[in-house]
This record gives structure tokens, C-alpha cells and sequence, in this order.
């Protein structure tokens, strides 16, 4: 164990051995801290829990408090760019934050039920990076770092209580009338491809740390997350990214577009592999989200700097794989990572080609506004990192009731059915893990035996 100082926080680093997604868990879990994000990536998981500042947009404006000092600025035409000057203007070195961005701060036609934000970030007053071999503490309160210590330190707990499997089916015919409507819309022009989404009511109270720890044990996200933050709570896997930014300036994006389902034995789904890359509706699909990425890229990086540096590999999340690309390049002259993710959200996976006829589209023909369901998640730095992942394969948890989404990219060749399949299919990724609350859950199915979790690690 070693303990350093830095301006303003207690920092000690812990040395054994750990699994960052139960320990995690294990401190949102512990409700020690007030408001929490997890968000896990890139071989660590980190847990970032109370509010030192925070940065909210709301509808017609951008709050930010840092302690007791509370400011107001109107609501400019690029929010992004004035969450990133608001974070840069903090009063505190070295802070990371943390938080979730809705799909509809993108879409100013998008008009709220209620004066909700649009966008929710933090500077945590705790925040505990977990790695296998060692965990960061950073906190304000000295005490803080004892209970995180304590925690770290005592024996794992009782495993996740079982599952109770949510029906996927359901609202077939609403969403494959929806699907033929947005085919009709884009044969007539205006429109390339268009996301469309369905919900899913679960019909009881979640405990979202025990539905976090079964899915991510049965899952391969790129990033996932477990949050209880501003008046928001979902637990997530996601299957890529929306932007990567390191401190350097170098940016990436991930779409991924194309589906087929998977674990239905190796034959079928090296079957299944073979007609994803084979189908041209799906490399259709694919190859025109790739393109839109590229060109986002290319307004704020240097051009000569774009690339694709991956075409239509295949990644495996958790009960569906996807034809896979990655974009990159440099940002340009004094654009940063807030100007990065501006350019890409949401993202091109999520929404549809152009942005703007496809928010149109969405709203035609879902009925309840997206919320977090296609934002993202994220983790930025005043060292000028930001790493955002999509809201997809998630449990939703708000003002007593909780749901799933899932939806499907629509294009000219697009069959209602099949659209309509794909969604079932990504719904699986989490609708079999989902625990219920203690209070609603049977007593005597917490008598079976726990079975053993096992996690691997995003990339």
C-alpha cells in the first residue's frame, strides 16, 4: 500500500489482487456514497461516487456547481463545447468526470415532458479505479478512503440472487408497421437509414448491482456501466463506443451496424457469421454508417489524418455479433474532445443517415422520447481524454419504473419481420438477467444454488 499526496485529495493505491467489475459492484452496492457512476473499460472499472462539482444542461441552459457556488449560462447552439469550457473552468486540478448525455440534447426539435437535463456530469468526491493487481482511491474525505479500504478488503459477499427472464416478444405488429412505414419514407428519398426502437415494461422492482454482475457475466461489452445519477438509474453493456479521445488528440469512433444472433451453438453461429458478412442489405447497412463516421471525422480532425483503420470485422456481444469498423484521426488546431463527440452524436448506429431526417423519422414513429436508450455514457479528464460509450443492451430504472430498449437499422431493402427479429435478438443480451428487488423477489428462489460468475474484459 502506498499513499501520495495531490492538491486537494488523498490518493493511496491498494496492491493485490481484485476483480474490477464484483468490486465495482461492490461499492455502488454499499450506498456509502450518494450518487455513483461504474463505468468499466479498457482492463478497469472505475467507480466514481458523490459530487465535488457537476455540470447539467438542461432545456434552455447550462448549470454549473462547484461546491455552493451555483452559475447559469443560456443554452448556446454547441452545449458540448460549453460542457467542455465549463469543466476546463473548474477550480480543481486533475479532475476526471463522469456522467450520462441523452439522445435528445442532439435534436433541438425534441421537447421534454418534463424540464429534465439533457445531460448530467460529475467531478466525484470519491472515485476508486479498479485494475486485477492494484485499485487507485482518490477522495476529498479521508474517511472515505478508510471505507473504501475496508470494503476492498473484506471477504466477497453472497452471489447475485437468480434472474427472472423478461419476454422479448410483444408490440410485433406496431413495430413492423412502423419499420414498412420508414421503408416507404426512404424509398421515396430524403432518408438512407433510420434506427427504430421499441420498448420493454419489466414488470417489477430491479436491483440493478445484482442484474449488473449476471449480465456482465454473460456478456462481452466494449464498455459497461451501473449508474444512480440525477435522478437516472441503469446498468448497461454496451457493444461500442461513440468516440475514444486520448490526450493527444487522437480520436476514434466504432460503429457497429449489421446483426445476427448468437449462442445457438458454434455451427450456427459461424453459419450465421458467414450470411452477416454475406447479406447486402446488412453491408449496405454498414458501409453507409461508415461513411457518414468518416465524414464527422473529417470536420474536426485533420483530414489527411482520417482513416479507417478497421472494415467489417465481426464482434460478439453477449446474444447477438455485429460487422464491426473503427474510424480515426487527429483533431485539428484547437478542437478538443467535447468538439470530437459533438461531431459523432449520437451516433450514426442510433439514430440514422442524414441525422437530421432520421431524428424526424424517430419522432413520427416512437412513441416515448429516447432519453438515455442511444445517448451515452462517459468518462472525460482535464488532461483532455474522453471516452463515451453508446446506450445500448441496457436496463432503464426511473420514477418507479423500469423498462428495456432495443431497435434495428431500417433501410430500402429492410423486411419488417426481420427488423423486428433483430430487436428480440439484442434484447436477449439482457433480458435474461434481470434480478429482481429484494422486496419483490420469491424467497424461495433465493434458496437455489448461486451459480459462479465469471467476467471478461472489454476492450
Amino acid at each position: 500500500m502506498s499513499t501520495t499526496g495531490m492538491v486537494g485529495y488523498l490518493e493511496e493505491t491498494v496492491t493485490g489482487r481484485f476483480d474490477p467489475v464484483v468490486a465495482g459492484a461492490r461499492l455502488a452496492a454499499a450506498g456509502l456514497f450518494g450518487p455513483y457512476v461504474v463505468y468499466e473499460g479498457g482492463g478497469a472499472c472505475t467507480f466514481a461516487g458523490g459530487v465535488l462539482g457537476e455540470v447539467i444542461v438542461h432545456e434552455d441552459r447550462v448549470r454549473t456547481r462547484w461546491r455552493d457556488t451555483v452559475t447559469d449560462l443560456p443554452l448556446s447552439d454547441r452545449p458540448l463545447r460549453q460542457v467542455g469550457d465549463a469543466l476546463a473552468a473548474l477550480p480543481w486540478p486533475g479532475w476526471n468526470a463522469y456522467g450520462w448525455v441523452e439522445f435528445e440534447l442532439a435534436d433541438p426539435s425534441a421537447r421534454a415532458d418534463t424540464p429534465a437535463p439533457r445531460l448530467h456530469l460529475t467531478v466525484p468526491l470519491t472515485e476508486v479505479v479498479i485494475r486485477p493487481d492494484r485499485v487507485r482511491i482518490r477522495s476529498t474525505d479521508p474517511d472515505a478512503v478508510s471505507r473504501v479500504r475496508r470494503l476492498l478488503a473484506e471477504p466477497a459477499g453472497p452471489q447475485p440472487r437468480p434472474a427472472v427472464p423478461i419476454e422479448v416478444s410483444g408490440g410485433a405488429d406496431e413495430y413492423r408497421a412502423a419499420v414498412a412505414a420508414a421503408v416507404e419514407e426512404i424509398r421515396r428519398g430524403g432518408l438512407q437509414k433510420v434506427i427504430l426502437s421499441r420498448s420493454l415494461p419489466v414488470p417489477f422492482p430491479v436491483d440493478l448491482v445484482d442484474t449488473y454482475l449476471r449480465g456482465r457475466a454473460a456478456n462481452t461489452p466494449a464498455r459497461s456501466f451501473l449508474l444512480d445519477l440525477g435522478g437516472r438509474r441503469a446498468v448497461g453493456f454496451s457493444p461500442e463506443t461513440v468516440v475514444e479521445v486520448t490526450p493527444d488528440g487522437r480520436v476514434e469512433t466504432q460503429p457497429l451496424a449489421g446483426t445476427r444472433a448468437l449462442g445457438l451453438g458454434h455451427r450456427t453461429d459461424d453459419r450465421l457469421t458467414t450470411e452477416l458478412l454475406g447479406d447486402p442489405k446488412e453491408v449496405y447497412e454498414h458501409a453507409v454508417s461508415v461513411k457518414l463516421a468518416y465524414d464527422e471525422l473529417r470536420a474536426v480532425c485533420d483530414p489527411d489524418t482520417v482513416a479507417v483503420t478497421e472494415l467489417m470485422a465481426v464482434r460478439r456481444r453477449g446474444s447477438v455479433q455485429h460487422l464491426a469498423s473503427r474510424v480515426g484521426g487527429q483533431l485539428a488546431g484547437v478542437r478538443t474532445a467535447w468538439d470530437a463527440l459533438a461531431a459523432v452524436f449520437p451516433a450514426v448506429t442510433a439514430s440514422g443517415i442524414p441525422k437530421a431526417a432520421a431524428y424526424a423519422c424517430i419522432r413520427r414513429h416512437e412513441t416515448q422520447r429516447r432519453g438515455l436508450y442511444a445517448g451515452a455514457v462517459l468518462a472525460a479528464s482535464s488532461d483532455g481524454s474522453l471516452d463515451a460509450c453508446l446506450v445500448l443492451r441496457t436496463l432503464f430504472e426511473e420514477d418507479g419504473r423500469a423498462w428495456l430498449r432495443a431497435g434495428a437499422g431500417v433501410v430500402a431493402g429492410s423486411v419488417p419481420q426481420r427488423e423486428y427479429e433483430e430487436t428480440c435478438e439484442k434484447l436477449r443480451s439482457i433480458a435474461p438477467h434481470v434480478v429482481p428487488a429484494a422486496s419483490s423477489a420469491d424467497p424461495e428462489r433465493d434458496k437455489l444454488h448461486k451459480q459462479h460468475l465469471t467476467f471478461d474484459t472489454p476492450s
